[in-house]
């Protein structure tokens, strides 16, 4: 009986990421783990290029050079070393472009109420197409919401901008 814990082993968890089996890949384009390996001809010289993309996306995640063969003609046939090398990489492009994305849609910062007790206050942008906004969240000193307002997607949170707003609030309030 084959181990189920040993690299390339058949899953029975259909969640599992797929794992490669080698006799099921060619030397230009390997799938598995979520993602599939292309190489191709690069279009701007005599080079090669391979592509990572994501299972289900349409667009690479990935781009970038690929080693020619021996032949100094074709290009160096994929191997798991190599694949696996390109998912990690791809990965991580993915993962730096989500906390990039967060970080432009995101800001925190502590700011004085009024009554002088320090507050953490978040701008979190919503890009609706329709409807663009941002909501504003107060949080007390044990990190729950105190108050939630919808703002401009242009707002300018900084700890002075959140003072003057949580003066006004108080004020209104």
């Amino acid at each position: 009986m084959a181990d189920p814990h040993a690299p390339n082993a058949p899953s029975d968890d259909a969640s599992a990421p797929r794992r490669l089996r080698p006799e099921e890949q060619d030397p230009r384009l390997w799938k598995g783990d979520g993602w599939t390996a292309r190489v191709l001809k690069n279009e701007d010289d005599d080079g090669w290029a391979v592509a990572m993309t994501c299972d289900g996306e349409s667009e690479p995640a990935l781009v970038g050079p690929w080693t020619m063969g021996r032949d100094k003609k074709n290009p160096k046939p994929l191997d798991a070393g190599s694949f696996a090398t390109l998912v990690k990489t791809a990965s991580e492009v993915l993962m730096r472009h989500a906390q990039q994305r967060r970080a432009q849609l995101h800001r925190s910062v502590m700011a004085e109420g009024p009554d002088g007790v320090r507050v953490r206050v978040d701008l979190d942008i919503v890009p609706d197409e329709d409807d663009p906004h941002a909501v504003l969240t107060v949080f007390d000193a044990d990190g729950e919401v105190g108050s939630r307002t919808r703002v401009e997607p242009s707002f300018k949170l900084s700890a002075e901008t959140a003072r003057r707003w949580l003066a006004r609030a108080a004020d209104a309030g």
